[in-house]
């Protein structure tokens, strides 16, 4: 439950790395250390993936969620070279189905719209539903399934 009625979406600042670890470890379990070392790069030299996080927090300061975006210059079924692109969108379990992903993407379809998109995507794992779901509850259209494959050369 959350633990006041007032939540602020601002951008990240260096004071949240160690919550939006936390979080980002929720959303990735296996990505290990690579979260630490990604928001080091992020917060000293913003210029790589992410472009910008956003983070949902209540009145005590409590991070209750993320949005971290890029842009694409390829999106499936996107028809512009420039999309906006939600890489990751998290909300702490007990702050869900309360506005703040809605709120958490609002923002993040807004700062798309300062950079000069006029698309915005997103993905997830072919076998969750709640995240399918979500999107769904704020307009995103489904517009494909993929499986990806790699192999080392």
């Amino acid at each position: 439950m959350l633990a006041s009625g007032v939540v602020r979406v601002r951008p990240v600042e260096a004071g949240d790395a160690a919550a939006w670890a936390c979080l980002r470890r929720a959303l990735w379990p296996d990505d290990g250390a690579q979260h630490e070392r990604e928001i080091k790069e992020f917060l000293e030299a913003p210029r790589r993936t992410p472009l910008q996080v956003f983070v949902a927090v209540d009145s005590d300061g409590s991070m209750l969620g993320f949005a971290e975006l890029s842009i694409r210059n390829y999106a499936e079924d996107c028809e512009t070279d420039r999309v906006a692109y939600l890489e990751g969108w998290y909300v702490v379990p007990g702050a869900r189905r309360t506005g703040i992903g809605r709120t958490l993407v609002d923002a993040a379809e807004e700062w798309g719209r300062s950079q000069g998109c006029v698309e915005f995507a997103s993905d997830a794992a072919i076998d969750n539903e709640d995240s399918a779901a979500a999107h769904r509850a704020l307009n995103f259209t489904e517009t494909a399934q993929i499986r990806c494959f790699r192999k080392d050369l």
